[in-house]
């Protein structure tokens, strides 16, 4: 085998690592899921086995982008709109960051119970209002976290689709 095509099946594989990663980017608060899912169809743009064309990247490029400022966005306009403060935004992303310690099914419950105790934290007279706010937090964590995992199984469907030999 020559290194071309060594360097060439690489550049594929290193694609295919980078797509995973992205995917699970898209629940950990730490990885930016979009933008590693895109470095991977980029890797694997410069494979032999790819078909991706230019125009894909350049679409896949802008939609990582516009999916990484809205996940970043949501949160806190949910929030507002729920009559919420910051701290509610802030708890949630803690919890988030808990549960990864807690399992998988904490994913779920502990990005809302750090938007109340954070809500709680900044004004504690009003436990409905701080509850709502919290469930707003909520509701934009799973906005943005849905958003971002359908855009990477898009992501990681077009690297597929591209490396399938006609």
């Amino acid at each position: 085998m020559s290194f071309n095509l060594d360097f060439t099946i690489l550049l594929a594989i290193l694609g295919g690592i980078f797509l995973l990663v992205g995917l699970i980017g898209t629940v950990l608060p730490v990885l930016p899921g979009p933008p590693i899912a895109w470095a991977g169809l980029l890797a694997s743009y410069f494979s032999n086995y790819s078909r991706l064309e230019i125009w894909m990247l350049v679409v896949t490029g802008i939609v990582a982008i516009f999916v990484t400022v809205i996940d970043n966005i949501f949160p806190s306009l949910m929030t507002k709109k729920a009559g919420g403060s910051k701290a509610a935004t802030i708890g949630c992303t803690v919890g988030l960051m808990v549960s990864l310690f807690l399992g998988p099914v904490a994913i779920l419950i502990t990005p809302f119970l750090g938007a109340l105790i954070g809500e709680l934290i900044h004004d504690s007279s009003d436990k409905r209002r701080a509850f709502i706010a919290a469930f707003g937090a909520f509701k934009g964590f799973l906005l943005g976290t849905g958003i971002k995992i359908i855009t990477v199984i898009c992501f990681i469907w077009l690297f597929v689709w591209s490396i399938i030999p006609k």
